[in-house]
């Protein structure tokens, strides 16, 4: 196996496992609040890494920079960390994972211009079943409804309209995404977006100070530990290197590793279910992230 194989092996571990660690937290705090604490200190960590660069910012470049974190941070982390305390963490990472690639065409064509043609579009609709999947036996009041969270249909929604924030913050930032280092655009993205998450949580969450003392406890302390260092630190380290030497399309396909990985953890760990109809909706989300991923021959060459 390659060094970077070996990589991506690691980042799909990681980004897999990083679902179980945000259930387990937030049974045991206000969800928002344990994002806030995340990016918060993975953004000071981040900055701090970037040494003498964290200054390279150009001055036009704040207003985007500010959006786009509390598109890709705030927003987007709100709804994901608050959906994923109330529906099985392994569904909501399939959602997340394979509508990333359905949504970035979308925003691309909304905000840029870009053509939608007849493989996107079947992208997009085979993407659509598979939720509608996805969330069938929830509105039928079946298996997972009845075993789990009254607020689950809602939640998986809300990861869903994360998703969508995220991606639309992503396709936002690709104009300066060139104008400064990788690191200092994302350490300060981060720490923006858990600024922005604090806020959110203050305003409404029942935050107190036992909330507090719980951070530096079992199990918080060590889930806020490994979403930090290997959500954030680790994940992000090796996806950038493996977008400069593999290309966007084969570091992208961790989309269809870490969701089976955080399937498999969910179910082995938390008991969480997982059907026939949740088996056909994540092969059917699968498919479509793949279309949506695939590009035609020309770009290729």
């Amino acid at each position: 196996m390659s060094r970077n194989a070996a990589l991506f092996a690691v980042m799909c571990l990681v980004w897999g496992l990083t679902w179980l660690p945000v259930k387990v937290g937030a049974a045991h705090v206000p969800p928002v609040f344990l994002a806030a604490a995340r990016f918060s200190l993975a953004g000071l960590l981040m900055l701090l890494w970037a040494g003498r660069d964290v200054g390279k910012v150009p001055a036009g470049a704040w207003p985007r920079l500010i959006v786009t974190a509390l598109l890709l941070n705030t927003g987007n982390y709100t709804l994901l960390f608050w959906g994923t305390a109330h529906a099985p963490s392994g569904l909501a990472a399939i959602v997340n994972f394979a509508t990333i690639p359905i949504f970035t065409l979308l925003a691309s064509r909304a905000i840029a211009g870009e053509p939608i043609d007849g493989r996107k579009l079947v992208a997009i609709g085979l993407g659509t079943v598979g939720l509608a999947f996805l969330f069938a036996t929830r509105a039928l009041g079946g298996l997972s409804s009845a075993q789990g969270d009254p607020l689950e249909a809602l939640a998986l929604a809300a990861v869903a309209a994360g998703t969508l924030l995220y991606c639309t913050g992503a396709v936002l930032a690709r104009p300066i995404a060139g104008a400064m280092p990788t690191l200092t655009l994302a350490g300060w993205q981060t720490l923006i977006g858990g600024i922005g998450l604090t806020a959110v949580s203050l305003a409404l969450e029942p935050v107190t100070s036992a909330d507090l003392a719980r951070l530096m406890t079992w199990p918080v302390l060590p889930a806020v530990i490994f979403l930090i260092i290997g959500g954030s630190l680790m994940g992000f380290t090796i996806y950038m290197r493996l977008l400069r030497d593999w290309g966007a399309f084969r570091a992208g396909l961790y989309a269809f590793v870490s969701p089976a990985i955080a399937v498999a953890v969910g179910v082995a760990a938390l008991s969480e279910p997982f059907g026939w109809s949740e088996a056909v909706g994540a092969l059917l989300m699968f498919g479509a992230a793949a279309i949506a991923l695939k590009r035609p021959g020309r770009e290729r060459a």
